[in-house]
């Protein structure tokens, strides 16, 4: 099966298996056969109905690599749907995508997102839904995964399906501190200090160092 081989090769971890009675549905392909070369073939290669007919290893290639971007594609459309949101949320409860390298989101999962739904622009990104903000993915594999197989919504649709998953937002902020003072008060502290030394000059005639 194509779909289960390609979706356990390293790196494809984030994907889930998209029903093929989805992908069968021509309704559901609207205007990918204008963005995928050899979209036919590509299909057929997808869903193991491809003939096993001579061709030459540089066409093979290309369809091959024309099938990855179309399943892609497809994906980012099957994942905002009610089944394709269920297998995405088993992966996001079991931790398939990481956690939040933020120290106090203190280990949340995190969804993948596409910054842009143009294929070939941006490569996934990881949101977490705590503090509401994206990173990149610790391995090269993944980060090479093209963002719009997960498009730009995904995240936000799930939470909307399922509200009571969404956490509340992270309140705690790091304070950057010098010996236990908070930087800004330090900063204050200085202004008020140097004020004073110009109040004093101004009382004794002393002309300002400026």
């Amino acid at each position: 099966c194509w779909i289960e081989w390609f979706i356990n090769l390293e790196g494809k971890e984030y994907f889930c298996d998209v029903d093929e009675e989805y992908i069968l549905d021509r309704f559901n392909l609207t205007n990918l056969p204008l963005e995928v070369p050899h979209y036919h073939k590509a299909l057929d290669l997808i869903t193991d109905r491809l003939p096993n007919t001579p061709m030459s290893d540089e066409l093979r290639g290309q369809i091959e690599q024309s099938a990855i971007h179309l399943y892609g594609l497809i994906h980012a459309r099957y994942i905002i749907t009610a089944r394709g949101l269920v297998k995405m949320l088993e992966k996001y409860k079991r931790g398939d995508f990481g956690v939040c390298p933020r120290v106090y989101c203190s280990q949340h999962s995190l969804l993948p997102v596409g910054i842009t739904d143009q294929p070939n622009v941006k490569g996934v990104k990881l949101y977490c839904s705590r503090c509401e903000d994206v990173y990149n993915p610790k391995s090269k594999k993944h980060a090479l995964v093209d963002g719009a197989y997960f498009g730009s919504s995904f995240p936000h649709m799930l939470f909307q399906v399922y509200p009571t998953l969404k956490p509340a937002p992270s309140e705690q902020r790091y304070v950057p501190r010098i010996f236990g003072f908070k930087i800004h008060a330090i900063a204050e502290l200085h202004r008020w200090q140097a004020d004073q030394r110009e109040e004093q000059k101004k009382r004794l005639g002393i002309a300002s160092d400026s």
